[in-house]
C-alpha cells in the first residue's frame, strides 16, 4: 500500500515574473496590452496562460505569437460579445473549448478547456491562480499546477508540450499542488507518469523534484494493472492525444473511438 499525500495549503502570494515572451510586432503587444486592459475594466473573470505563463514560472523568454486567455465555459460569450462591441472581429473555432478576437494580423485565443475535453476551466483554477505583472498590468496567472495539467495532453504532429511539462517541473516544482494534480490526472494517470518518467530521464540529478509518494502511488497502480488482462473494447485513446494522427486507427484498423464505440475483436 502506497503512503498517503502529504496535504497542501495554495499559494496565494504574487509571482515576480522572471521572464517575458518574445513578442512578434508592436501591433500585436499593443493589442495584448489593450485586451487585458479592456478584460480588466469590464470585470470578467480571466485568467492569463500560454507562454506567459510559462515564462513567469520557468524564466524562459521565447517567441510567442498570440495570447491566450483562459476562462470558465459561462464567460467565454461574455468576452467575445465584449470585444465585438469594442469593434474587434471574434470567431469561435470550436464552441466545446476555443474562440478567438481578432484585431488586424493580431489575435487571442480564448480557452474555457482543453479539446480534447479531460480539462475544463472551473473554479479551482481562479482559487489557484498566482498575480504577475503582463504588458504593465497585475493580472492573475494559471497556476502552475493546472497549467501542467493544461499541457499534459498537448501531444500531436504540430504541437509537443512535454518540454514545458518538464521546464515547470524543474522550475517550479515547490509550487506544483502534487495531490490536486492527481486528482485532475485521475482517470489518465499512465499519461501523469509518462510524463514524470520523462522528467526523470531528462533531468536525472533533479529526480527528487517528484515526490516519491506520487511515484510510488502511480508504479503501484501499474503493477497491479499488469497483473490483469486486457480490456475487451479495442479503443485507441491516442485521439485524445490528436484525432488526426490517430485517425487511421479508427477509420481502418477497427480500434473504437474515443468514446468507445464499435471497437471490434479481431
Amino acid at each position: 500500500m502506497t503512503s498517503d499525500p502529504p496535504s497542501s495549503s495554495p499559494h496565494t502570494g504574487a509571482l515576480h515574473a522572471r521572464a517575458a515572451p518574445v513578442i512578434d510586432s508592436a501591433e500585436a503587444e499593443a493589442f495584448y496590452a489593450d485586451a487585458i486592459r479592456a478584460l480588466d475594466e469590464a470585470g470578467i473573470p480571466f485568467l492569463v496562460a500560454g507562454t506567459f505563463a510559462v515564462s513567469a514560472y520557468t524564466g524562459i523568454s521565447r517567441a510567442t505569437k498570440d495570447l491566450d486567455i483562459f476562462c470558465k465555459a459561462g464567460d467565454w460569450p461574455r468576452i467575445l460579445t465584449h470585444f465585438k462591441e469594442l469593434g474587434d472581429r471574434v470567431h469561435i473555432e470550436d464552441e466545446r473549448w476555443l474562440g478567438k478576437v481578432e484585431r488586424g494580423a493580431a489575435f487571442f485565443d480564448v480557452i474555457f478547456a482543453s479539446s480534447n475535453g479531460t480539462s475544463p476551466v472551473t473554479d479551482t483554477w481562479f482559487e489557484n491562480a498566482r498575480e504577475s505583472n503582463v504588458l504593465g498590468r497585475t493580472v492573475r496567472l494559471v497556476g502552475p499546477t493546472e497549467l501542467v495539467w493544461s499541457k499534459c495532453f498537448i501531444q500531436n504532429r504540430e504541437r509537443y508540450d512535454g518540454a514545458d511539462v518538464a521546464h515547470l517541473i524543474l522550475r517550479a516544482h515547490d509550487e506544483i499542488d502534487w495531490a490536486r494534480l492527481l486528482q485532475h490526472m485521475e482517470m489518465h494517470w499512465e499519461v501523469l507518469l509518462i510524463h514524470l518518467l520523462n522528467f526523470r530521464w531528462i533531468y536525472p540529478s533533479e529526480r527528487d523534484h517528484v515526490p516519491e509518494w506520487l511515484l510510488d502511488e502511480l508504479l503501484d497502480r501499474l503493477r497491479h494493472q499488469r497483473k490483469l488482462p486486457p480490456p475487451s473494447a479495442r479503443i485507441c485513446r491516442g485521439r485524445m492525444f490528436s484525432s488526426a494522427d490517430y485517425e487511421i486507427d479508427v477509420r481502418e484498423w477497427n480500434f473504437a473511438d474515443i468514446d468507445g464505440k464499435d471497437g471490434k475483436q479481431e
